[in-house]
C-alpha cells in the first residue's frame, strides 16, 4: 500500500500545479474572450467558426499546460 501513497502524492502535486500552467494562456484567453464579446454586443452576431482561430489557440496552448503538467516538466 506504501507505493500508492507515492503515486497520489504524484498525482496531487501535478493537479496543484495546473493552475500556474494554465495562467501561462492569459494572452491567448483574451484574444478568444475578445472576439466572442465583439460578436456578441448589439447588432453582432455569434456564429459557428467565428472565433475559430483564437479557440485553437487557445485550446493549443490548454493542451501543451496539459502536457507540461502530465511530465511533470517546467
Amino acid at each position: 500500500m506504501s507505493g500508492n501513497g507515492a503515486v497520489w502524492g504524484r498525482v496531487r502535486g501535478r493537479l496543484r500545479a495546473f493552475p500556474e500552467r494554465l495562467a501561462a494562456c492569459g494572452a491567448e484567453a483574451a484574444a478568444y474572450g475578445r472576439c466572442v464579446q465583439a460578436s456578441t454586443t448589439p447588432g453582432g452576431r455569434l456564429t459557428k467558426d467565428l472565433c475559430a482561430q483564437e479557440f485553437e489557440a487557445l485550446r493549443s496552448c490548454f493542451a501543451a499546460a496539459a502536457k507540461k503538467t502530465l511530465r511533470g516538466g517546467l
